[in-house]
């Protein structure tokens, strides 16, 4: 009765559904391979000159040395994050005060001495997309972004924009470049080197004539700016030692100032030349390939350690949540006796504590892989956090260490 009441296609109907299907599947896989491929393919290039200008010009005519610190930051973006939340937290901490600060934090020191110019970190946290392209950029392609810097100065210059100030110095000098080519480039000093005023000025007009319509570069202003005149300053920024960075235009590369580096993070270094930790990079991608040669290799075998105490530690976890998981018969007497004994001998050891926290701190950052996910992430750490200083202690543990 069952079979006469099912009815089925005959069997060459069968045979021709089954061959689309197959035939629709490989369509399918074909397709996500080609997009994988345009994807990858994509990430491994350069960026255009068109698009370096664009990246470059909210910053271009920024004195030489906070230049060069912005552009070491902004290969930390994560980081950035961290930092721009805490100068939010501590607006009023500067000096001797912002040093002694610091010194607790564990942030790459690019990123630290940027808690001294508390406009700029808030662009770069506003605006983290393009920090984080502005750090791919420099790191792998760091002479094309200096020499992008001269070019728009050359134009601000013809535009009749680029002048002596109030506040800061223009200097025009001949170098010979690594290559053997003689080059005027443009250098911008603070007239006074223990403050500096950030400018704000608006890239589509303080270079002439944009010449790149399709990669219009953004105006960033803080709060109370006043569009009254071309250039605008805002309150000058005691920096004492935090200012410690320099642009060396004949090699197109960045370098430190030793002496004002050691002194603002209590360091002692010799070799002026600024290398890119990946440490601190945390679990932010890198875009270009040269930048993943260089630098992804060791920071995704951190990231897969990272992964394997994770889950080793989620595993551990779920299996001492388990009523009575893992006791055996003969350990009751053993269990009895720890139950009995002082309750400092219960308490969790410190090592334990550490890894928790560690974990806590890790897990709360994975997965970055935009600016987007980075504040989010973060936020998401920190809200962990929180909640664990906020739980409340277990009755069985006896109290937990701070």
């Amino acid at each position: 009765m069952l079979r006469e009441k099912m009815r089925f296609p005959p069997t060459g109907s069968r045979q021709l559904c089954l061959t689309m299907l197959v035939w629709l599947i490989m369509l399918c896989l074909l397709q996500a391979a080609f997009a994988v491929e345009t994807e990858e393919g994509s990430e491994d290039k350069d960026f255009s000159t068109e698009q370096i200008e664009q990246l470059v010009a909210p910053i271009a005519l920024y004195p030489d040395a906070l230049l060069a610190q912005i552009l070491m930051a902004s290969t930390y973006p994560l980081e950035i994050v961290r930092a721009a939340r805490w100068v939010e937290e501590n607006p009023d901490v500067t000096g001797d005060a912002l040093e002694d600060a610091m010194e607790k934090q564990s942030w790459d020191t690019s990123v630290k001495s940027l808690t001294a110019f508390p406009q700029v970190l808030e662009m770069m946290n506003e605006k983290l997309d393009w920090t984080q392209n502005l750090g791919d950029a420099f790191l792998d392609q760091q002479e094309d972004v200096l020499d992008a810097v001269q070019r728009l100065r050359a134009q601000a210059n013809e535009a009749g924009n680029l002048k002596d100030m109030e506040n800061q110095t223009v200097e025009t000098e001949e170098v010979e470049t690594d290559d053997g080519q003689v080059k005027t480039v443009y250098v911008i000093k603070p007239n006074d080197p223990e403050v500096i005023f950030v400018p704000v000025y608006n890239p589509t007009v303080v270079f002439g004539t944009w010449v790149h319509p399709a990669y219009p570069p953004f105006f960033w202003h803080p709060p109370g700016f006043v569009a009254s005149r071309l250039f605008w300053f805002g309150t000058g920024v005691i920096v004492g030692r935090a200012l410690w960075g320099n642009v060396s235009w004949r090699s197109r590369s960045v370098n430190i100032n030793v002496t004002r580096y050691n002194q603002f993070n209590r360091t002692i270094i010799t070799n002026p030349r600024w290398r890119h930790n990946p440490r601190h990079r945390g679990a932010v991608p890198y875009r270009g390939r040269r930048a993943n040669e260089r630098y992804g290799g060791r920071r995704n075998l951190d990231t897969r350690s990272r992964e394997e105490f994770r889950g080793r530690a989620d595993r551990a976890r779920q299996d001492l949540q388990r009523p009575g998981a893992g006791q055996r018969p003969a350990d009751r007497q053993a269990r009895q006796a720890a139950q009995n004994r002082p309750a400092a001998q219960n308490r969790p050891t410190r090592q334990n504590q550490q890894a928790r926290q560690n974990q806590q701190r890790r897990s709360a950052t994975s997965g970055v892989g935009n600016g987007r996910q980075v504040r989010q992430n973060s936020s998401r750490g920190r809200n962990s956090r929180t909640a664990q200083r906020q739980r409340p202690r277990q009755a069985s543990g006896g109290r937990r260490r701070r």
